[in-house]
């Protein structure tokens, strides 16, 4: 077959098989299995295990279990809802100062483990119920709780950035630095957006009452003392990395460490806090591996065909600027993000645009950090948005899907006004890295 067919009967089939309801890593991998047999025969079975097993034997994936396991102990430590306290506490009587302080904690979370299912998960527990006890316009605090929780593509040790270095063998301790100031600027443009509103419209987001305020200082001092945990965690954490003392792994590992110390200080570790957190992250690492499987196996087997070389001429025979040209690969991934998860949109894309992005003279650092911003839109598109999903499962009956989805569209506005802002100016991204060169 002419590789046109080709690629016309992969993505026929892969919608097709995603349609039916099958999950995006058996479809990438039924379609990689299917194109290899009926061209290779069960010879060309070989060219498939070779390819995954080249990737899954780096070493560096060892970080990606390291950081979940280290935000899994984290956060059934008990640590991450006392940090939420505390950040309540600080925040006193500015107005709109509890979706702030979620913001601030979704932050801080993120640096904990980058896991955006739970973090979403957590807030929508912790967070969404106290701002609507406290007169918080509904959409409002869902839209915060969703975007906040998302911020851990963004924030580092983010498991998109890991990913994404070891598939375009770039930088990881780079990319790391490199995210770092586009993702607090994007945290702080939504903040800003809820003080505009706070400001603007009082009654949206309510200042906390004296009442609310009225902690026994006791009680204050616990919670400030074990709210330092997690942070202390983190920057140890950072600091490993970036002051080259240890590895993306090692560092990892002390990070695991450091969460169980954290429990031992908080007295909460026991063996039903190490099986629980053991199983999140084994069922969290399983289902990126299996999506990892199946798309490297289509990818291998593309490229085998020449696809990556017919998609990458397709993309530069088009006659408009780089600028736009940019800008069009962000409308692929945006769409692309209303139906896959991140890490397959990762998969199939990378090979092909990050060598086209490097021809058009631009840095594969920086375009990773704009790849982790696009994916947090996807968190939040309809109809895929597993944000939504994620919030749902654990916001009050009276919330509807209809209402979620509703919650999201300012934020998207912000998102893609980031995205603009850093593929005009990509020293928001490229700044750090280099003062660290």
């Amino acid at each position: 077959m002419a590789i046109g067919t080709i690629t016309a009967v992969l993505v026929i089939g892969i919608l097709v098989l995603l349609l039916l309801g099958v999950p995006l890593a058996f479809s990438t991998g039924a379609m990689s299995l299917l194109l290899i047999l009926t061209n290779f025969g069960t010879n060309g079975l070989a060219l498939v295990s070779a390819r995954i097993f080249g990737l899954m034997s780096d070493f560096a994936f060892v970080a990606v279990p390291m950081f979940v396991l280290m935000g899994t102990f984290l956060e059934k430590s008990g640590v991450t809802s006392d940090l939420f306290r505390a950040m309540y506490i600080i925040g006193g009587k500015l107005r709109g100062g509890l979706a702030i302080q979620t913001l601030i904690v979704a932050v801080i979370m993120a640096a904990m483990s980058g896991i955006i299912g739970g973090e979403i998960i957590l807030l929508g527990l912790l967070a969404l119920p106290e701002m609507l006890k406290r007169g918080y316009d509904k959409h409002l605090a869902i839209g915060v709780v969703c975007a906040g929780g998302s911020l851990g593509t963004m924030i580092p040790p983010s498991i998109v950035l890991i990913i994404y270095g070891l598939t375009t063998e770039t930088s990881v301790g780079d990319l790391f630095l490199a995210t770092v100031v586009p993702g607090l600027m994007l945290a702080s443009m939504y903040m800003i957006y809820v003080f505009v509103i706070a400001t603007i419209y009082p009654d949206k987001a309510p200042a906390a009452s004296a009442a609310d305020l009225d902690i026994p200082k006791e009680e204050k001092r616990r919670v400030l003392l074990n709210s330092i945990l997690p942070v202390l965690v983190v920057a140890w954490v950072m600091i490993c990395i970036y002051s080259g003392i240890a590895s993306i792994n090692e560092a990892a590992a002390m990070g695991v460490i450091g969460a169980l110390a954290s429990a031992v200080i908080k007295k909460t570790l026991n063996w039903e806090l190490i099986i629980e957190g053991g199983r999140q992250c084994l069922k969290i690492c399983g289902t990126l591996m299996w999506i990892v499987f199946g798309a490297t196996a289509l990818i291998g087997v593309y490229n085998l065909f020449g696809g990556t070389a017919y998609i990458s001429g397709a993309i530069e025979g088009l006659s408009i600027p780089p600028l736009a040209l940019l800008f069009l690969m962000m409308a692929i991934l945006f769409v692309l993000g209303m139906f896959m998860d991140w890490i397959g949109i990762l998969l199939l894309t990378m090979p092909i645009f990050v060598p086209i992005v490097v021809s058009l003279g631009y840095d594969p650092i920086w375009f990773g950090v704009v790849f982790a911003m696009n994916m947090q839109m996807s968190y939040l598109t309809p109809p895929f948005g597993p944000a939504a999903f994620y919030l749902k499962s654990v916001a009050p009956p009276e919330i509807s899907m209809s209402d979620i989805y509703r919650s999201f569209w300012p934020f998207i506005g912000i998102q893609a006004l980031a995205i603009t802002l850093l593929i005009l100016f990509p020293e928001i991204a490229l700044w750090l890295p280099t003062v660290f060169d």
